[in-house]
């Protein structure tokens, strides 16, 4: 969807699948109470019980009005991203390193969010960090030659957020092999 399809009080679809009800619109992002209880007290509002939670400009393409819609744009997005997926190993890893950091979490999660390009077009997948005493370092998964890595959190944030074209590129030049 496109911030502009968003009005207070519309319902739609995001990532999961979840329902959710527009609770107000702003310049980049909107705010939205998640659908999942039957008392519709819940709804009543604003100030609403449910908790609000800001949709930014890259949630919002994610989010789709009906089921349908959800469905085609992820068979759409299957069939033309070129992005390898993610092996269960690999999700496995990912998963693990999540939780046997518990003792000393990762304050900054915003920088998992998204992927990164690196300067030489490799797709960089954030899933953990770990600090090293001093600073903290990110761990990442580089889909395309399937090999983890890890770097220092400020040269990670000082790459570009990953896009569907670089993505694509990266495909492009695997697939050229």
């Amino acid at each position: 969807m496109k911030h502009s399809d968003f009005h207070i009080g519309l319902e739609f679809l995001g990532t999961a699948g979840f329902r959710w009800r527009c609770t107000d619109v702003g310049t980049r992002t909107i705010v939205a109470i998640r659908i999942e209880h039957d008392d519709p007290n819940w709804y009543r509002g604003p100030p609403y019980v449910a908790t609000e939670e800001v949709f930014d400009e890259h949630e919002i393409e994610s989010c789709h009005l009906t089921e349908d819609e959800a469905i085609r744009a992820a068979i759409e997005e299957a069939d033309t991203s070129g992005h390898p997926g993610y092996p269960n190993d690999v999700v496995n890893r990912m998963m693990r390193a999540r939780f046997e950091e518990a003792e000393v979490r990762y304050p900054h999660k915003g920088v998992l969010r998204f992927d990164r390009r690196a300067t030489d077009g490799e797709i960089l997948h954030p899933y953990a960090a770990r600090n090293d005493g001093e600073r903290w370092i990110v761990k990442f998964y580089l889909p395309f030659p399937q090999t983890f890595d890890e770097m220092p959190e400020r040269d990670f944030i000082a790459l570009p957020i990953a896009t569907a074209a670089d993505v694509r590129a990266r495909a492009d030049r695997e697939n050229a092999k």
